[in-house]
């Protein structure tokens, strides 16, 4: 999207984004920016506020103070209406798959295209279908249930769900939790491919270090509530900031101080 002054308007702005749960203060300022087409992926140790600040942005939490801007709109003071139609806009990878359990796999490819979208329970079945070939799922897995599938293929049907509607935003919450190294490059590369299929952006929030090399353009370290630092991948491994060194080398000795009971 380009503005009327003839620049391009961020796909996702945020301003000094603040929220609190009781004393503790989880995002205290956070400033960010996604361009059109980008894959952010923001890195951070746990309780960080990567997880808050996703659903600050989907709006499953709303923030204390601060501005999320979606194509230029303010969505912090939009009514229900206008949320929906921003929502619309967003497709996402829950942590762990958030499949049901009682719907076989594909009507959860499907469910966005039937309750949102409105299709024929056929045409959304033939559609899911071919969505589970673009994850490398066969058509049998269709009617099998998620129970009967093993992690990595749940993971592939969670992805194929939150592709379906062909979102502009792609929303991924530690895409690669609980599978091996091997699986968890095939989730990445699904990820990569589907994100550039659509042509769409991507917010990615992950601790794994080989995850976030592979699908990411750019990345942000979240710390203290803050962005402590944000650049090209290929400059995190050069870059001189002391929390980005101890977290991409796994250090117990830095800035990041862990609590530990003894």
């Amino acid at each position: 999207m380009t503005s009327a002054a003839g620049y391009s308007v961020p796909k996702i702005q945020i301003r000094e984004l603040r929220k609190a749960f009781g004393p503790k203060q989880v995002l205290d300022g956070v400033d960010l920016e996604i361009a059109a087409g980008e894959s952010l992926v923001i890195i951070g140790g746990s309780g960080t506020g990567k997880s808050v600040l996703i659903k600050n942005i989907i709006g499953l939490i709303r923030p204390d103070s601060g501005s999320i801007m979606i194509d230029g709109r303010e969505t912090t003071t939009m009514g229900a209406a206008d949320r929906e139609d921003i929502m619309h806009k967003f497709g996402m990878l829950f942590q762990g798959g958030a499949l049901f359990d009682s719907l076989p796999v594909w009507q959860n490819v499907a469910f966005g295209l039937i309750q949102v979208q409105r299709m024929a329970r056929a045409a959304a079945r033939s559609r899911a279908i071919e969505i589970l070939a673009q994850v490398g799922l066969p058509a049998e897995v269709a009617d099998l249930s998620p129970a009967e599938l093993s992690g990595g293929m749940q993971k592939r049907v969670s992805l194929a769900r939150s592709i379906a509607t062909q979102p502009e935003i792609m929303f991924f919450d530690e895409p690669t939790t609980g599978l091996d190294p091997i699986m968890g490059s095939v989730i990445d590369a699904l990820i990569v491919k589907s994100v550039r299929e659509l042509g769409a952006t991507a917010l990615s929030i992950t601790h794994d270090m080989a995850s976030a090399r592979r699908i990411a353009d750019h990345i942000a370290m979240i710390h203290g509530g803050k962005i402590v630092w944000s650049g090209p991948v290929s400059e995190i491994d050069h870059c001189d900031n002391p929390y980005v060194d101890q977290f991409i080398n796994g250090r117990a000795e830095g800035p990041i101080q862990m609590q530990v009971k003894r």
